[in-house]
Protein backbone atom coordinates (compact mmCIF):
# COMPACT_ATOMS: atom_id res chain seq x y z
CA UNK A 1 0.00 0.00 0.00
CA UNK A 2 1.61 3.46 -1.41
CA UNK A 3 2.32 5.41 1.97
CA UNK A 4 0.29 8.79 2.45
CA UNK A 5 3.28 10.47 4.13
CA UNK A 6 4.54 13.65 2.80
CA UNK A 7 7.47 15.93 4.00
CA UNK A 8 6.31 19.08 5.11
CA UNK A 9 6.57 22.40 3.25
CA UNK A 10 9.58 24.54 4.09
CA UNK A 11 8.06 27.32 5.61
CA UNK A 12 6.33 24.68 8.28
CA UNK A 13 9.59 22.77 8.41
CA UNK A 14 11.37 25.84 9.45
CA UNK A 15 8.56 26.53 11.87
CA UNK A 16 9.52 22.92 13.43
CA UNK A 17 13.14 23.71 13.77
CA UNK A 18 12.74 27.22 15.61
CA UNK A 19 10.41 25.04 17.92
CA UNK A 20 13.34 23.05 18.25
CA UNK A 21 15.55 26.45 18.81
CA UNK A 22 12.91 27.80 21.60
CA UNK A 23 13.52 24.70 23.80
CA UNK A 24 17.09 25.00 23.36
CA UNK A 25 16.89 28.34 24.74
CA UNK A 26 14.19 27.50 27.75
CA UNK A 27 16.79 24.38 28.96
CA UNK A 28 20.37 25.84 27.87
CA UNK A 29 22.10 24.43 31.41
CA UNK A 30 23.71 21.04 30.98
CA UNK A 31 21.82 18.45 31.75
CA UNK A 32 17.81 19.72 31.18
CA UNK A 33 18.07 19.05 27.06
CA UNK A 34 19.67 16.03 25.35
CA UNK A 35 19.40 15.99 21.48
CA UNK A 36 21.38 13.19 20.01
CA UNK A 37 23.45 13.63 17.50
CA UNK A 38 22.13 11.72 14.82
CA UNK A 39 19.17 14.87 15.29
CA UNK A 40 21.65 17.62 15.51
CA UNK A 41 22.91 16.35 12.05
CA UNK A 42 19.49 16.18 10.97
CA UNK A 43 18.75 19.48 11.76
CA UNK A 44 21.69 21.35 9.92
CA UNK A 45 20.91 19.35 6.61
CA UNK A 46 16.85 20.34 7.31
CA UNK A 47 18.49 24.29 7.35
CA UNK A 48 20.30 23.84 4.35
CA UNK A 49 16.80 22.40 2.78
CA UNK A 50 14.70 25.19 3.68
CA UNK A 51 16.80 27.45 2.03
CA UNK A 52 16.62 25.78 -0.82
CA UNK A 53 13.49 23.23 -0.95
CA UNK A 54 14.72 21.69 -4.64
CA UNK A 55 15.18 17.78 -3.43
CA UNK A 56 14.43 16.88 -0.38
CA UNK A 57 17.36 15.07 1.36
CA UNK A 58 16.35 11.82 3.58
CA UNK A 59 14.06 13.17 5.95
CA UNK A 60 12.76 11.12 8.94
CA UNK A 61 9.23 11.16 10.22
CA UNK A 62 10.20 12.82 13.45
CA UNK A 63 13.01 14.45 15.33
CA UNK A 64 13.60 12.77 19.17
CA UNK A 65 14.80 14.45 21.68
CA UNK A 66 14.33 14.65 25.70
CA UNK A 67 13.81 17.87 28.71
CA UNK A 68 14.67 17.24 31.79
CA UNK A 69 11.93 18.68 33.97
CA UNK A 70 12.70 19.29 37.52
CA UNK A 71 10.51 18.28 39.94
CA UNK A 72 10.24 19.25 43.61
CA UNK A 73 12.61 22.19 43.94
CA UNK A 74 15.19 20.28 41.54
CA UNK A 75 15.54 17.37 44.10
CA UNK A 76 14.13 15.01 41.21
CA UNK A 77 13.74 15.38 37.41
CA UNK A 78 11.45 13.33 35.04
CA UNK A 79 12.72 13.09 31.36
CA UNK A 80 9.84 14.07 28.85
CA UNK A 81 10.45 12.43 25.27
CA UNK A 82 9.26 14.79 22.44
CA UNK A 83 9.32 13.82 18.95
CA UNK A 84 8.82 16.80 16.42
CA UNK A 85 6.84 15.84 13.35
CA UNK A 86 8.67 15.96 10.08
CA UNK A 87 6.20 14.84 7.80
CA UNK A 88 2.32 14.65 7.53
CA UNK A 89 -0.69 12.47 5.71
CA UNK A 90 -1.16 14.05 2.97
CA UNK A 91 -4.17 12.68 1.19
CA UNK A 92 -3.76 15.46 -1.10
CA UNK A 93 -4.59 18.01 1.30
CA UNK A 94 -2.82 21.05 1.81
CA UNK A 95 -1.07 21.62 5.51
CA UNK A 96 -1.15 24.94 6.86
CA UNK A 97 -0.20 24.65 10.62
CA UNK A 98 2.74 22.28 11.97
CA UNK A 99 1.76 19.01 13.42
CA UNK A 100 1.65 19.06 16.83
CA UNK A 101 4.45 17.73 19.32
CA UNK A 102 4.47 14.09 20.29
CA UNK A 103 5.14 13.45 24.24
CA UNK A 104 5.99 10.47 26.40
CA UNK A 105 7.58 10.09 29.73
CA UNK A 106 10.69 7.81 31.04
CA UNK A 107 9.13 5.82 34.34
CA UNK A 108 11.45 7.48 36.69
CA UNK A 109 12.13 5.67 39.45
CA UNK A 110 10.00 7.36 42.33
CA UNK A 111 7.03 7.07 39.87
CA UNK A 112 5.04 3.74 39.29
CA UNK A 113 4.31 2.43 35.80
CA UNK A 114 0.72 3.19 36.57
CA UNK A 115 1.34 6.52 38.36
CA UNK A 116 3.43 7.46 34.67
CA UNK A 117 0.72 6.21 32.69
CA UNK A 118 -1.79 8.22 34.29
CA UNK A 119 -0.17 11.21 34.17
CA UNK A 120 0.38 10.67 30.61
CA UNK A 121 -2.92 10.08 30.02
CA UNK A 122 -4.42 13.24 30.09
CA UNK A 123 -0.98 15.65 29.10
CA UNK A 124 -3.22 18.62 27.68
CA UNK A 125 -3.14 18.76 23.58
CA UNK A 126 -1.66 22.16 23.36
CA UNK A 127 0.41 23.97 21.46
CA UNK A 128 2.17 25.30 23.87
CA UNK A 129 5.00 23.35 24.79
CA UNK A 130 5.58 25.80 27.87
CA UNK A 131 1.96 24.92 29.41
CA UNK A 132 2.37 20.54 28.60
CA UNK A 133 5.68 20.72 30.71
CA UNK A 134 3.78 22.60 33.61
CA UNK A 135 0.90 20.63 33.64
CA UNK A 136 3.52 17.58 34.08
CA UNK A 137 5.31 19.06 36.41
CA UNK A 138 2.58 19.88 38.49
CA UNK A 139 1.19 16.34 38.46
CA UNK A 140 4.32 14.54 39.31
CA UNK A 141 3.87 17.02 42.34
CA UNK A 142 0.86 15.98 42.72
CA UNK A 143 1.34 12.45 42.95
CA UNK A 144 4.47 12.62 45.43
CA UNK A 145 2.45 14.46 47.82
CA UNK A 146 -0.40 12.04 47.73
CA UNK A 147 2.58 9.53 48.34
CA UNK A 148 3.75 10.83 50.97
CA UNK A 149 0.31 11.92 52.71
CA UNK A 150 -0.57 8.14 52.18
CA UNK A 151 3.38 7.04 53.60
CA UNK A 152 2.05 9.19 56.88
CA UNK A 153 -1.28 7.55 56.88
CA UNK A 154 -0.53 4.09 57.21
CA UNK A 155 2.18 5.53 59.95
CA UNK A 156 -1.14 6.93 61.78
CA UNK A 157 -3.11 3.54 61.06
CA UNK A 158 -1.02 1.59 63.10
CA UNK A 159 -1.50 3.99 66.53
CA UNK A 160 -5.42 4.27 66.01
CA UNK A 161 -6.77 1.02 65.23
CA UNK A 162 -8.39 -0.83 62.27
CA UNK A 163 -9.44 0.85 58.79
CA UNK A 164 -12.29 0.21 57.37
CA UNK A 165 -13.75 1.27 54.20
CA UNK A 166 -17.28 2.74 53.93
CA UNK A 167 -19.52 3.41 50.81
CA UNK A 168 -22.54 5.96 50.74
CA UNK A 169 -25.15 5.96 48.04
CA UNK A 170 -27.02 8.79 46.69
CA UNK A 171 -30.03 9.27 44.88
CA UNK A 172 -28.31 12.05 43.48
CA UNK A 173 -25.06 14.31 44.56
CA UNK A 174 -24.90 17.93 42.20
CA UNK A 175 -24.38 20.79 44.14
CA UNK A 176 -20.81 22.25 43.56
CA UNK A 177 -19.85 23.56 47.69
CA UNK A 178 -21.50 20.43 49.31
CA UNK A 179 -18.78 18.04 47.24
CA UNK A 180 -16.36 20.53 47.47
CA UNK A 181 -17.00 20.18 51.35
CA UNK A 182 -16.80 16.16 51.46
CA UNK A 183 -13.30 16.44 49.57
CA UNK A 184 -11.75 19.19 51.74
CA UNK A 185 -12.73 18.17 54.95
CA UNK A 186 -11.76 14.57 55.11
CA UNK A 187 -8.29 15.51 55.30
CA UNK A 188 -8.67 16.91 59.25
CA UNK A 189 -10.43 13.76 59.97
CA UNK A 190 -7.55 11.26 58.22
CA UNK A 191 -9.56 9.95 56.14
CA UNK A 192 -9.04 8.95 51.97
CA UNK A 193 -11.56 7.88 49.10
CA UNK A 194 -13.16 9.55 46.86
CA UNK A 195 -17.13 11.43 45.79
CA UNK A 196 -18.34 10.96 42.58
CA UNK A 197 -21.19 13.25 41.59
CA UNK A 198 -24.51 12.97 39.50
CA UNK A 199 -27.59 10.71 39.40
CA UNK A 200 -26.91 8.14 41.39
CA UNK A 201 -23.73 9.68 43.48
CA UNK A 202 -21.55 7.97 45.42
CA UNK A 203 -18.94 8.12 48.24
CA UNK A 204 -16.73 5.86 49.85
CA UNK A 205 -14.69 6.82 52.82
CA UNK A 206 -11.48 4.88 54.16
CA UNK A 207 -10.18 5.48 57.95
CA UNK A 208 -11.10 4.46 61.25
CA UNK A 209 -14.72 3.93 62.13
CA UNK A 210 -14.92 6.57 64.43
CA UNK A 211 -13.41 9.10 61.98
CA UNK A 212 -16.01 8.42 59.39
CA UNK A 213 -18.53 8.30 61.61
CA UNK A 214 -17.75 11.93 62.82
CA UNK A 215 -16.85 13.23 59.23
CA UNK A 216 -20.36 11.95 58.54
CA UNK A 217 -22.08 13.68 61.12
CA UNK A 218 -20.19 16.92 60.71
CA UNK A 219 -20.96 16.91 57.01
CA UNK A 220 -24.73 16.63 58.01
CA UNK A 221 -25.05 19.12 60.44
CA UNK A 222 -23.30 21.79 59.34
CA UNK A 223 -22.21 21.46 55.14
CA UNK A 224 -25.73 20.54 54.95
CA UNK A 225 -27.23 22.67 57.71
CA UNK A 226 -29.33 24.67 55.15
CA UNK A 227 -30.63 21.45 53.24
CA UNK A 228 -34.17 19.88 54.65
CA UNK A 229 -33.79 17.00 56.27
CA UNK A 230 -36.07 15.27 53.85
CA UNK A 231 -33.85 16.22 50.90
CA UNK A 232 -30.44 14.50 53.42
CA UNK A 233 -31.09 11.49 50.99
CA UNK A 234 -27.87 9.28 51.71
CA UNK A 235 -27.09 5.62 52.68
CA UNK A 236 -24.87 3.38 53.82
CA UNK A 237 -24.61 1.09 51.63
CA UNK A 238 -21.60 -0.97 52.77
CA UNK A 239 -19.08 -0.99 55.26
CA UNK A 240 -15.81 -3.16 54.80
CA UNK A 241 -14.03 -4.11 58.30
CA UNK A 242 -11.87 -7.20 57.73
CA UNK A 243 -8.25 -6.52 56.75
CA UNK A 244 -8.92 -3.46 54.71
CA UNK A 245 -6.24 -1.52 53.63
CA UNK A 246 -6.16 1.91 52.28
CA UNK A 247 -6.08 2.16 48.39
CA UNK A 248 -6.83 5.53 47.60
CA UNK A 249 -3.67 8.00 48.21
CA UNK A 250 -5.85 11.05 49.23
CA UNK A 251 -9.43 12.45 48.99
CA UNK A 252 -10.67 13.45 45.29
CA UNK A 253 -13.34 14.22 43.46
CA UNK A 254 -13.66 12.08 40.34
CA UNK A 255 -16.70 13.32 38.54
CA UNK A 256 -15.26 14.62 35.66
CA UNK A 257 -12.89 12.31 34.91
CA UNK A 258 -14.64 9.62 34.79
CA UNK A 259 -16.08 8.79 31.49
CA UNK A 260 -18.74 10.13 29.16
CA UNK A 261 -21.95 11.90 31.26
CA UNK A 262 -25.60 10.96 30.12
CA UNK A 263 -28.95 12.50 30.64
CA UNK A 264 -30.56 15.82 30.21
CA UNK A 265 -28.33 17.99 32.13
CA UNK A 266 -24.98 16.01 31.63
CA UNK A 267 -25.88 14.06 35.67
CA UNK A 268 -26.14 10.66 34.63
CA UNK A 269 -22.72 8.88 35.13
CA UNK A 270 -21.07 5.97 33.57
CA UNK A 271 -21.33 3.26 35.35
CA UNK A 272 -19.55 0.73 33.53
CA UNK A 273 -16.66 3.38 33.78
CA UNK A 274 -17.14 3.67 37.28
CA UNK A 275 -16.89 0.09 37.29
CA UNK A 276 -13.75 -0.85 35.46
CA UNK A 277 -12.20 2.11 37.38
CA UNK A 278 -12.61 0.36 40.73
CA UNK A 279 -12.19 -3.02 39.77
CA UNK A 280 -8.82 -1.81 38.07
CA UNK A 281 -8.49 -1.02 42.16
CA UNK A 282 -9.31 -4.62 43.56
CA UNK A 283 -13.16 -3.03 44.36
CA UNK A 284 -15.54 -4.62 41.76
CA UNK A 285 -17.14 -5.87 44.80
CA UNK A 286 -17.80 -2.68 46.28
CA UNK A 287 -19.13 -1.79 43.20
CA UNK A 288 -21.85 -4.54 42.95
CA UNK A 289 -22.86 -3.91 47.02
CA UNK A 290 -23.21 -0.50 46.45
CA UNK A 291 -24.74 0.28 43.04
CA UNK A 292 -26.99 -3.09 42.98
Amino acid sequence: MASNQSILPADIMESQLSTIDLLAAMFPSPGELEIPESTTQCIEKLREWCENPSSPPGIPSNLSLAVYLPIEDGERTIQVNISVPLQYESQNQEIDQPPPLGYSLRQPDWLSRAEVASITASIPQSDDALEVFEYIQAEAHRTLENKSQQTQLVASDADQGPIVRVWFYFPSLSTRKKRDDMVNLAPAYSLTGFVLAGKPGVLCLEGVSADVDSYMSFIKTHSWGDIPSHQKKVSERFREVEGVERVFPGMEEITDSLGERSGQRANRGDMQALEAWLGSRGLQEAFEKVIF
